[in-house]
């Protein structure tokens, strides 16, 4: 495990507040979780980044508060649209003896039959939630698709028999499948149904989190 990122405590909530922090190179962030009141720290952004390219996304991270070294995950963050930044981060202070429940983005390896045959490779879901202990996170969910077919369909129920993993999903939630190729009448359908070039692209909005 690396070396612990170190935090700073952060008394105020003000918008000019966080966008000096953020202007210094510091993410507005909280910690809280197991015997960890919740807190507002700030950690430096390339200390994050660093210690996430070294643990991956759902590895364990350790970090300093006030002295004291806590074992976290990072639990959600908010991201810049545009330009990337990570602009505030959560962070689930674990007991590494006890299993929690995280999710893990899943993996398709190989390629399909289906696909061979000029299916298109569709994925309803990208993540999967399972209950694991801390030390044992993995980095993805890897799902098997070199045997599906045309018309076919992997779903939680197909892999939870294989998995060395406890899988929170429900049987019928759906991982992959392979839809048959668009006629020649379908995609003409689709260009004559489709949005003007020029449409106006819709906007939502980003508030700062506290």
């Amino acid at each position: 495990m690396s070396t612990a990122i170190q935090s700073k405590r952060r008394e105020t909530k003000t918008r000019s507040a966080l966008s000096a922090l953020r202007k210094d190179g510091y993410i507005p962030s909280v910690v809280y979780g197991y015997k960890t009141d919740s807190t507002p720290i700030a950690i430096k952004e390339r200390d994050l980044l660093f210690t996430l390219r070294e643990t991956g996304r759902n590895g364990v991270i350790k970090l300093d508060v006030d002295g004291e070294e806590l074992n976290v995950v990072l639990n959600d963050y908010q991201q810049d649209a545009l330009i990337g930044d990570i602009r505030h981060a959560d962070f689930l202070a674990i007991n590494m003896t006890e299993e929690l429940e995280v999710n893990v983005t899943v993996n398709l390896v190989g390629q399909s039959i289906g696909e061979k045959e000029g299916g298109i490779v569709q994925q309803p879901n990208f993540e999967v939630l399972i209950k694991v202990k801390p030390s044992d996170i993995p980095e993805s969910f890897d799902v098997d698709v070199s045997g599906l077919k045309i018309g076919e369909t992997i779903t939680v129920g197909d892999v939870r028999e294989q998995s060395k993993f406890e899988i929170l999903n429900d049987d019928d939630y759906s991982l992959v499948l392979i839809s048959a190729p668009r006629t020649e009448a379908e995609l003409d359908e689709l260009d004559a149904d489709g949005a003007a070039p020029d449409a106006e692209p819709e906007v939502v909005g980003d508030q700062d989190k506290e």
